[in-house]
């Protein structure tokens, strides 16, 4: 199956030399507006780029910003029995409208650029419009993962609501944690241990809520009050304590207030 990927930020980078490198895919091209990253994403995949003549292809996998999908699908014109297909998680397949063999093609997953992703450990959400876009979405998502399932609008929305908590969230808090370190002259390698140890403890449970430790799980409220003086200069760090603190608690013992 031909592909082109259109796009060239971090999803499109790693989905880019994952096709070129699936067997029974082919990555003709990186179509992107941007040439320096175009450049840069096709090199990467050891494919050609372009951004002003389309290749032909059986699949284009749409790879921007949600609010630019369907923007992008509008001014594309590829062949009459091509499937279109967008990457975002928050965006539904009607935007890619007109095109008629559309689909959802959503890693779920984060992206970073330089950083390459196995996406055999990862799963792959697919809808499809057609039977033609919903075969040819699978096709390319079992090349790349085992871990293949439907997804409409409305569930692919709560999936993404569950990676910003897992993934996005959790990473702001890793930043809070490193300049905690950071002010004391610390380095942040004092926790890579901790947030190991947590992660390992999740996925092997299955069950947040029965690996939650720490002073707001134990109400311990002297530990509290000292860390929210530390945070007396830091209203906004202090006010982050205290709401993830309180749901901690509630979440941990609903029948008393905190």
């Amino acid at each position: 199956m031909r592909v082109v990927v259109i796009g060239s930020g971090n999803v499109a980078e790693s989905l880019a030399q994952a096709i070129a490198e699936a067997e029974g895919l082919e990555l003709v091209q990186v179509f992107a507006r941007n040439e320096e990253r175009g450049r840069k994403v096709a090199e990467l995949a050891h494919s050609e780029w372009s951004n002003t003549s389309l290749a032909e292809a059986d699949l284009y996998l749409i790879s921007v910003s949600d609010n630019a999908v369907a923007g992008c699908a509008k001014v594309l014109h590829i062949p009459q029995n091509a499937v279109i297909a967008h990457t975002a998680g928050c965006c539904p397949m009607e935007a890619l409208a007109p095109h008629t063999h559309r689909a959802v093609f959503y890693p779920f997953q984060t992206f970073s650029v330089g950083r390459k992703v196995d996406f055999s450990k990862g799963y792959i959400f697919v809808e499809g419009a057609t039977d033609h876009a919903l075969q040819s979405v699978e096709k390319v998502a079992h090349a790349l993962t085992p871990k293949v399932l439907p997804a409409d609008s409305a569930r692919r929305a709560v999936i993404h609501l569950s990676g910003v908590f897992a993934c996005n969230f959790a990473n702001a808090m890793y930043a809070n944690a490193a300049e905690v370190l950071a002010k004391e002259g610390l380095p942040f390698d004092i926790v890579a241990p901790v947030i190991e140890e947590t992660a390992k403890k999740v996925i092997e449970v299955k069950d947040p809520a029965t690996t939650q430790t720490g002073p707001a799980r134990r109400g311990d409220s002297q530990t509290l009050e000292r860390h929210r003086k530390m945070m007396a200069e830091e209203p906004q760090r202090r006010d982050i304590y205290d709401r993830i603190s309180e749901d901690i608690w509630h979440r941990t013992k609903t029948s008393k207030s905190f």
